[in-house]
């Protein structure tokens, strides 16, 4: 087993997360078979109890696991299936330790940092990057480990040691150390300067671990004379130093890295002198230039709690992406604050009222995205009731299709009390309760999470026809209320489909108005298994609705999977073409991403 370690210098931000997953692009183009473990050295056990303003998007794999937003960049970017165990974090470490000492492991001995967790963290690292998570028998060829964090930060002190244990236990020639660091450019003199990456480097060495290659953040490419200092005072060959300058799309990463030959200095590193071939990079490098020729807007309402930091939304944001570029679109998000629509606002802030809607109502489709807590419930409501009455096409994920039923319920079934369960518990018309799937009073990692079957009821509508008229679908999914089964007859019978079901025909996982252009709601999250090969079937929908494509679509719908969806639009349509959040443009917002 090979292993290569990105590490992050200077400052936080610099695009560690989507530099490694360009590594392992790069190195599965060259044949190799790749996986990746992300660490963060935070105490929380997972991400699953942090708010998004914290750390941006909660990311949920296969098996239930609530991971970093950059577990999502791994299985977009390498369209790999990772497990739990692939997020270590300092939580999970102290936890295995302590569970082991209470249990008499350690037969009596002192538990320290030094052996105990930095053995902990050897060993959990060598267990998971031996797991296969491409579909294929036997271990991977490299793993790919990214430290979150910088450099000299005290709660990554154990995880840096224990690198560096590592790098001697599994020897020369099968550990590779790239450092991201920073080159800034000082507007007043505009000069590259060394002197941080030179003080990060320094650091690096003085905790036991030497970087092999140096991939440097700048806004251009490094001059020669730049790279030149680099390697004279951080001890790295010039041939090893790569430049990640700003580019139009992230896309593009994975070719600045082939074009400055980083494969071959990492694989003369990790000791793979049989592999000579170029990396077949010609799907990335279309991809990339599809995005960069999109020119025909698309505005999609992205009506939000978190619309202040566009990180909280990062996988619907991609799988936006990958269905606009798939139907030759340019998308435009247009960010709106769910409570910004409210009456409530309307009469303490009448501008940010008025704007709200503007914005609203600019859009050519509109998205409500999943969330937790009351906080901008109504102005979702208002969103789907907008929506539903002026025949925009809307998607609902999560807590927007229970914020959708709830709307049906008050106009349409003049239930005017009608609510979830979430947020009244003494409402009389309770559309949306508690399911038990877990605790009411622990938080982590108590939800219905993971993947879960649904059943299409209904084989004429349009969300079975996206999924290409499969009896079945798997998706991800994070909650802890559901439609009450209790109504759905009275609401179908007021126009509203439950087209998908789980197992037990008791759990609503699927909503659709079949009188209205593109009306869909879903339970679970699709946007988790989005990639730029398979766009999403529903987030394809709503950007072909959208955009007057739905027609044409559902007619040429083909050779779809239950896991995934392979457009057919046109011939010459650069359908499998689209990730990379670079190529969304925003209302004002940063998209968040540092590439």
């Amino acid at each position: 087993m090979k292993y290569v370690l990105v590490t992050g210098g200077v400052v936080s931000g610099l695009g560690k997360g989507v530099t490694a997953s360009s590594i392992g692009v790069l190195l599965q183009a060259c044949g190799l078979r790749v996986t990746s473990i992300k660490i963060d050295p935070y105490l929380n056990k997972d991400a699953g109890t942090m708010s998004p303003f914290e750390h941006g998007e909660v990311f949920v794999l296969d098996d239930g696991g609530e991971v970093d937003l950059d577990l999502g960049n791994y299985e977009r970017f390498l369209d790999v299936k990772l497990t739990r165990d692939n997020n270590i974090t300092t939580g999970k470490i102290y936890q295995s330790v302590i569970d082991k000492e209470r249990k008499g492991d350690y037969l009596g001995k002192t538990v320290q940092v030094v052996p105990h967790i930095t053995d902990a963290i050897q060993d959990w690292i060598e267990r998971v990057a031996a797991i296969p998570v491409d579909g294929k028998e036997g271990p991977p060829d490299v793993c790919v480990i990214e430290l979150g964090g910088t450099i000299g930060d005290i709660e990554s002190m154990p995880f840096i040691e224990a690198l560096g244990q590592f790098s001697y236990r599994v020897g020369a020639g099968n550990f590779c150390l790239i450092h991201v660091s920073l080159v800034p450019v000082l507007n007043v003199v505009g000069e590259q300067k060394t002197k941080p990456t030179q003080h990060s480097v320094r650091g690096l060495r003085s905790l036991g671990l030497t970087p092999n290659i140096l991939a440097c953040r700048s806004t251009t490419e490094l001059d020669t004379n730049v790279k030149e200092k680099l390697s004279r005072f951080c001890h790295v060959p010039e041939e090893n130093i790569v430049t990640l300058y700003d580019v139009s799309n992230i896309w593009h990463i994975p070719l600045l890295l082939r074009d400055q030959k980083a494969h071959e200095a990492i694989l003369k590193v990790l000791d793979y002198p049989c592999i000579t071939s170029k990396p077949v990079l010609g799907e990335w490098t279309a991809r990339a230039q599809v995005c960069d020729k999109l020119n025909e807007p698309i505005r999609i309402a992205m009506v939000g709690k978190y619309t202040g930091l566009s990180d909280s939304y990062l996988s619907v944001l991609k799988a936006l992406l990958h269905a606009s570029v798939a139907c030759r679109r340019k998308l435009v998000i247009v960010w709106v604050s769910a409570s910004d629509l409210e009456d409530a606002t309307a009469i303490e802030n009448p501008d940010v009222h008025r704007a709200a809607w503007d914005s609203l109502k600019s859009a050519e489709g509109v998205l409500v995205p999943g969330g937790f807590g009351d906080r901008g419930v109504e102005g979702k409501i208002i969103a789907a009731k907008y929506a539903r009455e002026n025949n925009i096409p809307y998607l609902g994920i999560c807590l927007g299709m229970q914020t959708a039923v709830i709307e049906y319920a008050r106009s349409v079934l003049g239930l005017k009390d009608a609510n979830s369960t979430e947020f009244d518990q003494n409402t009389k018309n309770p559309c949306v309760i508690f399911m038990p799937e877990g605790s009411k009073t622990h938080m982590g990692g108590t939800m219905r999470l993971g993947s879960r079957r649904t059943y299409f009821h209904v084989t004429n509508s349009k969300a079975s026809q996206l999924y290409g008229n499969q009896r079945f679908i798997d998706e991800r999914h994070r909650h802890r209320y559901e439609v009450n089964p209790d109504m759905v007859s009275q609401l179908e019978k007021a126009g509203l489909s439950f087209i998908g079901k789980d197992e037990s025909g008791r759990r609503m996982q699927i909503i659709e108005l079949g009188s209205h252009p593109y009306f869909i709601g879903v339970q679970f999250h699709p946007e988790f298994k989005s990639r730029p090969g398979k766009p999403s079937a529903l987030f394809l929908g709503l950007i072909a609705a959208a955009s007057g494509q739905l027609d044409a679509l559902l007619k040429k719908s083909v050779g779809t999977k239950a896991n995934g969806f392979t457009n057919v639009m046109s011939a010459g349509s650069p359908h499998r073409y689209g990730n990379g959040i670079n190529g969304i443009h925003s209302n004002g917002n940063s998209n968040g991403l540092h590439a």
